[in-house]
């Protein structure tokens, strides 16, 4: 054995009782043998005495016996660990201490004690006096209490937590020691170790006891029954540390744990501010009041200025609660103004972004909120509230309002730790608050422009009765890239328009909204429906070559595009249309059977191709036509002309509701998710017919004598339908146009008058060239009879058929003879 194993072993303390004494002399020989000796090494006295002790060692150990021996005589001992051996061979470690015991005037002697280092070594290192210190020592709080649960024993430890000196504590039951905590509970833990012997170790407990009586402590415990040496239970054994810094920091993990999972869920601003009390309360605070500035609710930015006049400064109450039913501390409810003082902490917090912490209010102070007509307002004392946090809500440097952390039930007040957790709360939902602020600015902005894009309501006209219904497959932002239009032609007529724009949201948008235009600008010239998707797949393409590969541009997005053209005529029921990538109509008759129209399907917009084709197809009175785009069937392939779902569309439209507008949704609801994958756009369509008597029309000869008798037909059928006020104005419309006719075209000439919601004179002729409006000098005999038609009419233009062109001239039916 080494010198530092030696050193090592010396210094332990060795308790004799548990320890096997011999004795030899100074030549090595056993003097004495016990019954330890015996037990330890299976050898009886009458073997061992009398022989020397090399002869129970190990061969190593027995030849240092030597020097041992000339050890001992120098420093008078030893001690160190040997290899014994036991009867039948078996070798035994054993620690070894030798000391001196010589008898008065007799020869010297050698105490030896062995202890067997298998056993455990209890001899050697856990004596009595060591078992003292250790317990007597230990900063753990250690106590023992008899089968009756009084305390017969306690250490210094245990007084760290009140309830008096370990004197103090005899015979006391733990109630009486430490009445802040659940006894009971304790108690019945040491009754369940009593009975059954089994140890429980790691019982956690939170409650106050005396060195803290306002504030809520945890203590981790552990109990084991002691038993006599016959094995009856004698007390219970158990010990007490302090847990409460973990217990708390577990706590706040959880808290902010709960936060993450519930602050936030919506982007709604009053909702997220509500979410940040409900988790606040009861496990941080009793009572929590969120109050925000009014430009955050409505998701504006910051604008510059002071936040309120000198005297007071005003916010709006987004959330609070309480543990209490009613929220009885409040003196102003969620959505009202709470109006707070000029210099009171929430204030000064709200303008420095610093948190304030007071630990304990003056209960005689008023409540710094008021309503906003000052008229509800408390003390801290009427409220019961002690104990307060103000925490600014901030989020990206700005301050948005603050949220108030009250305490009224537990005595204890908010410690800097309490502060560090709420600000870590607030600030969680402040980014929160601050997405839904700028939600909610940016939504509002896409609905002004989804208002701008899309039509606020169709135009009321006689050749159709309309309803639309739009779903966006980007509900956040309700832009889309499908749109739907009524356009209001000349002659009565009405152009019906769908299409689509590939993606969603805001670019599509975007590239919608320069597509709807450009279609109500050719619309105004009245071009065929095959002639206005070609100048459309022309702009398109055009406007995507200019802008290249800038990401994000609208021409780029709106390649590849659907639309489909329909224009209606309410005289003859006369129905033109033609698509570019996109669904043909489907059509509702009288009876109630739908079809769908065999449509040639143009390529995309944008995408090049054959030319595009138009059908023309004639429609009951009271037939719907339905256009919508392939959102509504959601598929991803276009080919609509064999799509199967177009039976769930045509079961959907053979449904009938109360009016038109109730079918348009309930067809939309039947088919499309309340989340559709695509965007969805339907606009159906009710077909009219005009009567007979809304319409006149007469063939004219092309000879100039014919105009007087073309003027005074339009005046008779004038003064049939009630409408002498435009009698004068309509000879001089139809005087100009037919003499134009008759002057610059050839073929022949027909004059219609439609009585609509305006009066509508027609000019028909065999020319292809239009007419242009001049502007005629004061020396000059003709050139003014355009003039004047535009002078005496709402709108006038020309629009070309295949038999030649018609000029025509609108008169609204409320317009009065001018003064000539």
């Amino acid at each position: 054995m080494g010198t530092h194993e030696e050193q090592h072993v010396a210094g332990q303390r060795f308790d004799v009782a548990d320890a096997a004494p011999l004795l030899i002399d100074s030549d090595g020989v056993v003097r004495s043998w016990t019954r330890d000796a015996q037990r330890l090494l299976a050898y009886s006295a009458a073997e061992v005495v009398g022989t020397g002790v090399g002869g129970l060692l190990a061969t190593e150990d027995a030849e240092r016996m030597p020097e041992l021996a000339e050890r001992c005589r120098r420093d008078g001992g030893w001690a160190g660990l040997l290899t014994v051996r036991r009867k039948g061979g078996r070798a035994v470690r054993v620690m070894v201490r030798i000391t001196p015991a010589v008898e008065p005037g007799g020869a010297a002697r050698w105490l030896v004690l062995l202890s067997d280092v298998a056993a455990g070594a209890r001899g050697w290192d856990m004596s009595r006096t060591v078992l003292e210190q250790m317990v007597t020592g230990s900063p753990v709080g250690i106590a023992i209490v008899d089968v009756n649960l009084r305390c017969v024993w306690s250490n210094a430890a245990l007084e760290q937590f009140g309830g008096g000196s370990a004197r103090d504590r005899l015979g006391r039951r733990l109630a009486e020691i430490q009445p802040g905590i659940d006894s009971e509970a304790i108690e019945a833990q040491m009754r369940r170790v009593l009975e059954t012997g089994r140890p429980v170790v790691g019982y956690e407990h939170v409650g106050q006891v005396r060195s803290a009586p306002h504030r809520e402590t945890a203590h981790m415990m552990s109990f084991t029954r002691l038993e006599d040496d016959g094995g009856h239970p004698m007390g219970v054994y158990y010990t007490v540390v302090d847990i409460t810094d973990k217990h708390r920091a577990r706590q706040r993990l959880a808290l902010l744990d709960r936060a993450g999972e519930h602050i936030g869920r919506t982007l709604d601003i009053t909702r997220t501010a509500q979410e940040l009390a409900d988790v606040a309360v009861p496990e941080l605070a009793d009572f929590v009041a969120v109050d925000l500035l009014e430009w955050v609710l409505r998701g504006a930015e910051r604008a510059p200025g002071p936040l309120g006049d000198q005297q007071r400064v005003s916010l709006r109450r987004a959330g609070q609660q309480s543990v209490n039913p009613g929220v009885p501390e409040a003196v102003v409810a969620i959505g009202e103004v709470a109006t707070y003082l000029a210099g009171s902490p929430p204030v000064r917090s709200l303008a420095t972004g610093v948190s304030w912490r007071e630990e304990r209010l003056d209960p005689l102070a008023k409540e710094w909120a008021t309503d906003t007509a000052g008229d509800r307002s408390a003390t801290f004392l009427d409220l019961g509230l002690h104990s307060v946090m103000i925490v600014p809500v901030r989020a990206r440097g700005v301050t948005l309002g603050v949220t108030s952390f009250f305490r009224r039930g537990r005595q204890e007040p908010f410690d800097e730790d309490d502060l560090s957790l709420a600000e870590d709360l607030v600030s969680r939902a402040a980014v929160c608050v601050d997405n839904a602020r700028r939600y909610t600015r940016e939504r509002d902005a896409a609905l002004v422009l989804q208002r701008s894009l899309l039509p606020h309501r169709l135009p009321e006209q006689d050749a159709v009765e309309v309803a639309a219904c739009y779903r966006p497959a980007d509900e956040l932002t309700g832009l889309g890239g499908d749109w739907y239009d009524l356009i209001q032609l000349s002659g009565a007529r009405v152009a019906l328009v769908v299409g689509e724009v590939p993606g969603h949201g805001i670019d599509a948008a975007a590239a919608m909204g320069r597509l709807r235009t450009a279609v109500r600008t050719l619309a105004a010239l009245d071009l065929p429906p095959e002639e206005v998707l070609a100048h459309l797949d022309d702009l398109v393409a055009s406007t995507a070559r200019e802008e290249g590969d800038e990401p994000g541009a609208a021409g780029l997005q709106a390649v590849g595009a659907g639309c489909v053209y329909v224009v209606y005529d309410p005289v003859d029921g006369q129905c033109t249309m033609a698509a570019a990538g996109h669904p043909a109509p489907a059509v509702v008759l009288p009876d109630g059977s739908v079809t769908f129209v065999d449509l040639p399907q143009g390529s995309p917009l944008g995408a090049g191709g054959p030319p595009f084709e138009a059908v023309e197809l004639a429609l009951a009175e009271g037939s719907v036509l339905a256009l919508h785009t392939d959102g509504l069937l959601a598929r991803e392939e276009r080919d609509w002309a064999v799509d199967p779902d177009r039976d769930r569309l045509r079961l959907a439209l053979a449904r009938r509701a109360a009016s038109l507008d109730l079918t348009c949704r309930a067809v939309v609801d039947a088919l499309v998710p309340v989340r559709p994958h695509d965007d969805v756009a339907l606009l159906m369509a009710h077909t009219r017919l005009l009567g007979a008597d809304q319409v006149a029309d007469w063939d004219l000869p092309g000879d100039p004598a014919i105009v007087a008798a073309a003027r005074k037909e339009a005046a008779r059928q004038l003064a049939e339908w009630g409408l002498d006020d435009l009698v004068f104005t309509t000879e001089l419309v139809v005087s100009e146009l037919v003499t134009n006719a008759i002057r610059h075209a050839e073929g022949p000439i027909r004059l219609r008058l439609i009585r609509e919601r305006a009066l509508i004179c027609e000019v028909s002729d065999g020319g292809a060239t239009a007419p242009h409006l001049r502007h005629p000098r004061t020396t000059d005999e003709g050139g003014r009879g355009l003039l004047l038609v535009s002078q005496f009419s709402q709108r006038w233009g020309t629009r070309f058929v295949p038999e030649g062109k018609v000029i025509w001239a609108e008169q609204s039916l409320t317009q009065a003879s001018p003064d000539v």
